[in-house]
Formats: structure tokens, sequence, C-alpha cells
């Protein structure tokens, strides 16, 4: 086996110093682009990846696997959350203001405890994803990372060293994309809550409610898409309205324009996910209108927020913390050589919750 690639390779083949190189990974914003570009190709071309601990990294020895992800904290729905708690008689435990991301986390933490591992989680992409990436890369025997965080191809480059599973999203190809996946039936559990409602609550008017770039999302549209078609209800090929940030305050400035919008009001909002749904009850509350009489409403990831609202909200749950603890599995087997070496694809299951938000009775 041919010696790791180093500091000292990407500086010759991208013609700087290594004192550049260095700053790239460390403080990218201090280099310019077209340099920092050319310095970021030639690391991808030779493999190189950088380690504050080259010794443990070379030898998977560091006992560390990493979580990378943008941050997603809802101010919002965790205080929220707390409150309604308290309200509703809930214990105020620790999982009660947990949101998506959180649960991954909690998933990952009880698996790499079992295995004897601590877990590096970055949160955050500020300085750009390379440089996180890069940072988690170098510390860790092998990590997840959320879809679309960081192009493909750079992650292609880093599986060949450590594993790397993409959670939350398809393979984008089987050419570009050689890497471990593990998702959600996005598709399935939307298209099931949206038969619920034609069906079972003869509700034709439908708006869906999504946001950018996230496969999840492309994903739960298209579930709602084949649920509508199926039952020869017109649907766009594009959501009804998009949303930069999937948050309480997003979905209630979405049910704000979706209300001023000339023509016939909907009959049931469905939202990507549950932050956004709950930002609608409050709105739709404000204006007078009625949850389930007037409007139904629906989200998707079944959070602890989603039962504690009033009315409790219908959504579809995805096994979060599942997610998160199969990621560890899969790194593990993967460490220790008990995985084939082709790519995994999994797929978990997600059931629908029915509450009374679009119409149901509340559970017993």
């Amino acid at each position: 086996m041919s010696s790791a690639p180093t500091v000292y390779d990407v500086a010759e083949r991208s013609g700087v110093s290594i004192a550049t190189v260095s700053r790239v990974y460390r403080n990218p914003d201090s280099v310019r682009a077209q340099t920092r570009e050319r310095v970021l190709a030639s690391a991808r071309e030779l493999g190189y990846v950088p380690s504050g601990n080259a010794r443990g990294l070379a030898s998977r020895s560091t006992g560390v696997l990493g979580l990378c992800f943008p941050d997603y904290s809802d101010p919002d729905a965790e205080s929220e959350a707390e409150a309604g708690a308290a309200a509703f008689g809930d214990e105020p435990d620790e999982d009660v203001a947990m949101l998506y991301s959180d649960q991954i986390i909690r998933g990952m933490e009880r698996a790499a405890r079992r295995h004897g591992y601590a877990l590096l989680i970055a949160a955050s992409l500020k300085g750009g994803p390379e440089s996180q990436v890069a940072k988690v890369a170098g510390r860790v025997d092998g990590f997840a990372v959320l879809a679309r965080t960081i192009p493909t191809e750079d992650l292609d480059v880093i599986s060949r060293r450590q594993p790397v599973v993409m959670l939350a999203g398809p393979r984008e190809s089987d050419d570009l994309d050689h890497l471990d996946h593990i998702e959600a039936a996005n598709t399935d559990g939307q298209r099931e809550l949206t038969r619920h409602l034609i069906e079972d609550h003869g509700l034709r008017r439908l708006a869906y409610i999504g946001a950018e770039e996230s496969p999840d999302v492309q994903a739960r549209f298209r579930g709602y898409v084949e649920a509508c078609r199926a039952a020869g209800i017109p649907a766009a090929d594009e959501p009804d309205l998009r949303v930069s940030m999937m948050t309480q305050a997003e979905g209630a400035r979405a049910t704000d324009a979706l209300l001023d919008r000339p023509g016939e009001r909907p009959e049931a909002l469905l939202f990507a996910n549950d932050q956004m749904a709950v930002g609608a009850l409050h709105t739709l509350e404000r204006r007078g209108v009625r949850v389930p009489r007037d409007i139904a409403v629906t989200g998707f990831d079944g959070i602890a927020l989603s039962r504690l609202v009033r009315p409790a909200l219908t959504t579809v749950r995805q096994p979060m913390r599942q997610m998160g603890e199969e990621a560890v599995e899969l790194l593990v087997r993967r460490l220790t050589g008990r995985q084939d070496k082709e790519p995994v694809s999994m797929m978990l299951p997600v059931s629908v919750a029915r509450r009374e938000s679009c119409g149901c009775p509340s559970p017993s």
C-alpha cells in the first residue's frame, strides 16, 4: 500500500507553500478564492486528508467517530417544547426539546458508547463545508454526514481512507457516489399521510410547503404528488411555497402568505417538517382560523413537540435515533472489516401518527 499523501505533496502539486495549505484548512477566508480552490483540487486528486493526529488516523486508533451537519437549531421550537411539557403534565426531561438532529446525535452517542467510541460533533458550517469536514476527518476514525452538506465527490475521496456514512439522502449516482447511505422512507410516509387526508377526510384542496436543497424534502414532495395524482387531484411539479429554513418562524410566515393569496383557501396545509407546522398552528390561531375545522395541518418527523401542541399534530414519525445508531453500527463494521466492500443503501421505515390537527380523534 502506498504511503498516504502529505501536506508537502499538496503544496508541491498546487504550487503554494505549506503554510498556505495549512491556512486553507484552518482559516479558508484568509486565502484568495482562486488559490484556495487550487489547493482543494490538488488535495482531492491526491486523496489528502489533513489530520490533527496523523498517527492515530493511519492506525484507525483515535477511538472517536464524527458527525457533521448544519446547525438546525430552532429556539422557538425548543422553548415551546419545554413549555408544552409543563402545560400538559409531561416530565420536563431533556428529550422534550429535541429536534431532528438532536435525535440523530442521541442515537449515535448511545451506539458509540456501546462500542467504546467517543463522538465528535461538528454542527456548524462556519469557515465553509470543506474546512469543516477536513477538521472532522482528521480527528476521527470514521464519520457520518448529513446529505448535501459536503460535495459528494469530496466525501468520496475521503472514504478511500476512512469510512463515511451519508445520512438522510439517496445515492446520487453509482458513478459518483460510492458512500454508504442511510435514509428514512420519506416518499412512502408522505404518500400515506396525503392519502389519509384525501380518502379518510375527503380533503381535495391541498397545499404543500417545502424547503430548498433538501433531498429528504424532495422525497416527501414526491410522495405528496403521487398520492394526489392517484386520487385524480392536480398537483404541480413544485411545492406551493418554499422556505429557506424549516423553522417555526418560517412556517408562520408561509401560512400568512398562503392565507393572503387570492382564490379559495386550501383545506389542508402539509408541511415538510413539524417545526414549520407548529408555526402554522400559531398563525392560524392568531388569525381566527380553526384547526382542523377550517384547515387541517400536518407535519413530518415526529419530534416530541408534535404531540405537545394543541391541537396535537398529525405527522409522520421517522426513526431519527435509529438512524444515528445504524450509522455507528455501519462505521464500526467497516472499521473492523466485517462489512462487504460494496456500498450499503439502508432504508428505514416510517409511520403515520394520526392526531387532532387533521380531524382524527385524540389518541387515548
